[in-house]
C-alpha cells in the first residue's frame, strides 16, 4: 500500500484537496465493493497542513486535517493543493518549501493540483523541466519562472517524479493517471468507471480562453490591439497597421510581439476563435457562416486555424459545450 499525503495550502478550493483524496481513497475499495468482492484499498491517505489546525476551504467548507508537516517523515506521494496568491503563501506558509524539498530528497513524488504548481515551481525543483497550470494563471507563471517550460495546452506532465495539472477537475485527472502509474491500467480504469469519470484526458485546450494581455504599459501596442479587437472581422496589411500609431512594420511587429507574445496575425486569428467558440455554443448557425462573420472566406483554413487552437474541429466542440437540455 503506497502513502499519499495530501497538502491543504491557505485560501484552496476545496475540490483541489478532496478529490485526490476520493481517488486514492475509492482504488480497490468502491469497484470492488460494488462486484460483491473484497475491498483492497491501495493508498493510506491523509491530509495535513503547515500547522496541523483545523481550516476552512475558500468555499467555506470546514476542514479537519490528520497531522502537520512535521508529523510525515515519509511519503510515497505528496498532492498538493490549488492556492490563491503565491505571494501571500510564501508569507504564510514559506516553511512548506523546505519540507517538500525534503521530501523529494527522500524519494518522494510530488504532484500539484492547479494553481499548486506555483507552490512547486518557488522549491526551484521544477527548473529546466515542464509543468503545466490553469490557463488563467499561464501568463503569471510564465513571467515568474521563465526557467520553466510551461506547457499550457497539457492537463498533465510528467517527469518521472514531478507532476502538474491543469485547472481545478484536472485534480481527477491527475489523480486517476498516477493510480494507473502506480497500480496499472486495470486498477485506473475500474476507479474511472466507478467514479462516472473519463479516463485519459490529456489537454485543456478546449477550455482555454484566450488572454487579451494589456498590462504592458506600452500606450501605442494597446492602441492597436484595441483597434484589431473592434475589427477583427476586417482584413488589414502591416503597413497600414503600424501607420495608425506612426511606426515602421518592423517596429510596430517588434513591439507587438514583446507587449502581447503574440504576433498582430496571431493575436486577430484568437479573437476570431474566441468569438466562433461563442457562437458555437450559443446559436446554431453552420460553420460556414460562422466563418463568414468573423472575417474569413474560406472556412476550411480558418477551421484549421480552430482545430489548433482549441483542440477539437467545430462540430467536437459544439458537441461538447453547446447547452442541451436533460429530458
Amino acid at each position: 500500500m503506497k502513502s499519499v499525503t495530501v497538502l491543504a495550502m491557505q485560501n484552496t478550493m476545496a475540490a483541489t484537496v478532496t478529490s485526490p483524496m476520493d481517488v486514492f481513497y475509492q482504488a480497490g475499495v468502491m469497484w470492488n465493493f460494488f462486484n460483491g468482492k473484497a475491498v483492497t484499498p491501495y493508498f493510506d491517505v491523509n491530509l495535513v497542513t503547515t500547522v496541523g489546525k483545523p481550516f476552512r476551504c475558500l468555499n467555506g467548507v470546514r476542514l479537519v486535517p490528520d497531522g502537520s508537516i512535521d508529523d510525515v517523515q515519509k511519503t510515497d506521494l505528496v498532492v498538493v493543493s490549488s492556492i490563491l496568491d503565491i505571494d501571500n503563501v510564501l508569507n504564510e506558509q514559506g516553511e512548506v518549501l523546505d519540507w517538500l524539498k525534503r521530501m523529494y530528497r527522500q524519494g518522494s513524488h510530488i504532484a500539484t493540483i492547479c494553481s499548486g504548481a506555483f507552490v512547486l515551481a518557488e522549491t526551484g525543483l521544477l527548473d529546466g523541466k515542464t509543468a503545466t497550470t490553469h490557463w488563467g494563471f499561464a501568463e503569471q507563471f510564465k513571467k515568474r519562472y521563465p526557467q520553466i517550460k510551461l506547457k499550457l495546452e497539457r492537463l498533465i506532465t510528467d517527469e518521472g517524479n514531478l507532476f502538474c495539472s491543469g485547472g481545478y477537475n484536472a485534480g481527477i485527472d491527475l489523480s486517476l493517471y498516477l493510480v494507473e502509474k502506480y497500480c496499472g491500467h486495470e486498477v485506473a480504469l475500474q476507479s474511472s468507471k466507478s467514479m462516472i469519470s473519463d479516463i485519459g484526458r490529456t489537454t485543456q485546450a478546449p477550455y482555454c480562453m484566450f488572454q487579451f494581455r494589456k498590462d504592458h504599459n506600452d500606450d501605442q501596442i494597446l492602441s492597436i490591439q484595441e483597434w484589431i479587437e473592434s475589427n477583427f472581422d476586417k482584413n488589414f496589411d502591416y503597413e497600414s497597421l503600424a501607420g495608425k500609431s506612426c511606426m515602421s512594420r518592423r517596429t510596430m511587429e517588434r513591439r507587438f510581439k514583446n507587449a502581447t507574445g503574440e504576433t498582430p496575425l496571431t493575436y486577430q486569428q484568437s479573437i476570431r476563435v474566441e468569438v466562433a467558440k461563442r457562437l458555437l455554443e450559443n446559436e446554431s448557425r453552420s460553420f460556414d457562416e460562422i466563418t463568414y462573420q468573423v472575417g474569413y472566406e474560406d472556412s476550411s483554413t480558418f477551421r484549421k486555424i480552430f482545430s489548433k487552437q482549441t483542440g477539437l474541429v467545430p462540430t467536437e466542440y459544439r458537441k461538447k459545450f453547446q447547452r442541451v437540455s436533460a429530458t
